[in-house]
């Protein structure tokens, strides 16, 4: 009798997934906990490991199909043995003959890296990882593709369809939405699916313009506080708690200070009611591999601000090397977004529904500033406020912006409001 792997619970409120790439192949014996396929989730990537020792008879989900919770994936059989040569599952389509090449059993990349040098034919132990700890990611693949580029054929290594043959077959799963990864005749051009979390992302943010009254507030804050009290203490924090005092704390006290003051931006609607919530859940949204994410601070108006530094340090990382859990994403009551650390000088941030309100930061710029009558050099930011107006009101959030820039541009008030 064999024994069925189903989709696992999958976390709050996530009950669908996307079958990534099959680390197994039919045919293989696999030991309990071995890990056999990635699910794609609108969060994370969930890693589907073997319940029971035996051979991998049977893979009833390709990679690109839609699973949800409880969908047999896979069958084993206990009692089976691995024959001389595994047979690829016959619901796989069939790679490229004249490119293909045998995904390497290694984590030392990225699932969707593996996918992407899995579906154009790239080995992935000529690809050079510039990820954490040396993992290779979808940019390593992609700039290896284009160095490997032949000009004269006009297609690449990555398995561009040469003039005049035939193309490759797709994916025979019907639920998959387009075709793997796939450049035209004459290599201009690429198509890679969307991943499950690129097309939540992008449903996420047309229905927060779609179901909610987006507006914007802007005003600028002085940092020339905030920058020399961390020149100050930034040697003994460092010492005390193991973390560089950052600007992440100071925002996130501040945002507290504010939100506490104008409490409706730390609410949310339900039907015709507003939800208002006594507690502090920041979300900082990191740009990730496969898109945004916003890992959350819980609780953050009890953390000190070692405490809050470690935290946004620690998600930072997760983000980067994709090990963020679903509960580092679950629910958040605020955001913070920063993207002044890819150089933006100002930006109209979109909410992270069902929150109701997110702070924009950008980048720090020396500006002439009027200061007691004179015209002074100062640190300034351009801070951002974007609202959902069907509960806030414009007075509240331009209230809650100027009290931002208060905190900040007097550190030392943050204390009283800790």
């Amino acid at each position: 009798m064999t024994i069925q792997i189903r989709v696992p619970e999958l976390g709050e409120s996530v009950v669908e997934a996307t079958v990534g790439e099959w680390r197994v192949a039919e045919g293989t014996a696999v030991n309990v906990g071995d890990v056999l396929v990635d699910l794609e989730t609108d969060k994370v990537d969930v890693e589907v490991g073997a319940d029971a020792a035996g051979v991998l008879v049977n893979i009833i989900a390709p990679a690109g199909a839609d699973v949800a919770v409880g969908d047999v994936l896979a069958e084993i059989d206990p009692n089976g043995a691995a024959p001389a040569e595994s047979a690829q599952p016959a619901s796989k389509p069939e790679p490229r003959p004249e490119t293909a090449v045998a995904p390497p059993e290694t984590d030392a990349a990225t699932p969707v890296a593996r996918r992407m040098a899995s579906a154009q034919g790239v080995d992935l132990s000529q690809v050079s990882g510039s990820g954490p700890r040396g993992r290779v990611t979808k940019q390593d693949v992609a700039t290896h593709m284009q160095k490997a580029a032949d000009p004269q054929a006009g297609a690449t290594e990555a398995g561009a369809t040469e003039a005049g043959a035939t193309p490759a077959p797709t994916r025979p799963a019907p639920q998959r939405p387009s075709a793997s990864p796939a450049s035209s005749s004459d290599g201009r051009e690429t198509r890679v699916r969307m991943s499950r979390r690129r097309r939540t992302i992008a449903g996420r943010l047309v229905e927060a313009q779609h179901t909610a009254a987006l507006l914007t507030t802007f005003n600028e804050v002085d940092m020339g506080a905030v920058i020399a009290l961390r020149k100050r203490r930034q040697e003994a924090f460092v010492a005390r708690h193991g973390v560089k005092l950052g600007f992440s704390s100071f925002f996130v006290k501040a945002a507290i200070g504010a939100l506490k003051a104008f409490p409706r931006l730390n609410a949310e609607i339900q039907g015709d009611e507003m939800v208002l919530k006594q507690y502090y859940d920041i979300g900082m949204a990191v740009g990730a591999e496969e898109g945004l994410v916003v890992p959350v601070v819980r609780n953050a108006d009890r953390k000190s601000f070692a405490e809050i530094e470690h935290e946004v340090k620690a998600l930072a990382g997760k983000a980067r090397d994709g090990s963020l859990s679903l509960e580092d994403l679950r629910g958040g009551t605020f955001t913070i977004t920063n993207g002044g650390v890819f150089g933006s000088m100002l930006s109209t941030p979109i909410l992270n529904p069902p929150q109701v309100g997110i702070l924009g930061l950008h980048n720090i710029v020396e500006r002439p500033v009027a200061l007691n009558g004179a015209v002074v050099i100062r640190p300034i930011m351009y801070l951002a406020l974007t609202y959902d107006h069907r509960i806030v009101d414009g007075r509240e959030a331009v209230l809650f912006l100027v009290r931002v820039k208060e905190l900040i541009e007097d550190p030392e008030a943050l204390l009283l409001e800790g």
